[in-house]
């Protein structure tokens, strides 16, 4: 979070003026119809309830650092990919509690794990107060944000593999059945996020270059954060399977779509 930070400024937030439609289709996609999507897919595959759980905590995670980087490769609108981070990272403060205790609620006994409000403020601080602290320091120090950049984003990724390594290796006792139990959940869910992110703004007119930064935004999930709050802020390993199984899946899912979405582009300059 606080390299994504690095990455923004103020004007950042103010550039959602500048497509408020695109802004808002791929808002509601997010904070509203993949949720939903979510949650059918967890009922109708019955899933156990932690694992239940996990998969609403990924659908309430805001979009990664990740996205704006496959946006780039697949010449998405980067701009409006940091524009959608920033204001996503914001709002995941309230919708991703919300979110989770809706599910908490359904799938499980609140007395075994709950996201209550002194934990709702572990929440405010992993996600909001490093993104300020890096959109202070590229304020202050820009030359050294953009230095920063590439290191912090391969820091990231490294640190992403690592959680997911050693989280397969905790749980590898019961990795079988949580891949029997989850593999076919996270991979229908990741595509969902993907084609949904790009077809329903597509839908409402907006361009092509808007349309891949929309998917890439939706179907790029931050499972860093969602496998953080499964383990230190709701104290279950269990919980957090979905966000690596799903970490796993995301990037080469990402990578076939996005060769899809620009292949036919790539056969004209040709």
């Amino acid at each position: 979070m606080f390299g994504l930070g690095l990455s923004l400024t103020i004007d950042d937030f103010r550039r959602v003026r500048e497509h408020p439609r695109a802004v808002v289709i791929a808002l509601v996609c997010q904070l509203l119809l993949l949720p939903a999507i979510c949650f059918g897919l967890v009922v109708a595959l019955d899933l156990p309830p932690l694992l239940g759980i996990g998969m609403m905590l990924l659908a309430a995670s805001p979009g990664g650092t990740a996205a704006n980087l496959f946006s780039h490769l697949f010449r998405g609108d980067v701009a409006l990919n940091v524009a959608l981070t920033a204001v996503n990272s914001v709002l995941a403060i309230f919708t991703l509690p919300i979110i989770t205790n809706l599910a908490i609620s359904y799938f499980d006994s609140p007395d075994s794990v709950s996201l209550q409000l002194r934990k709702v403020v572990e929440v405010f601080v992993v996600v909001l107060v490093p993104v300020l602290l890096g959109m202070l320091v590229k304020s202050k120090r820009p030359s050294f944000a953009a230095r920063a950049d590439k290191p912090v984003r391969i820091g990231s990724a490294v640190i992403l593999a690592l959680l997911v390594i050693v989280i397969l290796i905790d749980q590898r006792e019961d990795l079988g059945g949580y891949f029997a139990d989850v593999g076919l959940a996270t991979a229908l869910f990741c595509a969902a996020s993907l084609v949904i992110g790009y077809a329903v703004p597509k839908a409402f007119g907006v361009t092509e270059k808007q349309a891949i930064a929309s998917s890439m935004e939706i179907g790029v999930h931050n499972g860093t954060l969602a496998i953080y709050i499964a383990v230190e802020v709701l104290d279950s390993t269990e919980i957090s399977v979905p966000a690596a199984v799903y970490s796993l899946i995301m990037v080469v899912f990402a990578t076939v779509w996005g060769y899809v979405l620009t292949r036919p582009r790539i056969a004209v300059l040709r």
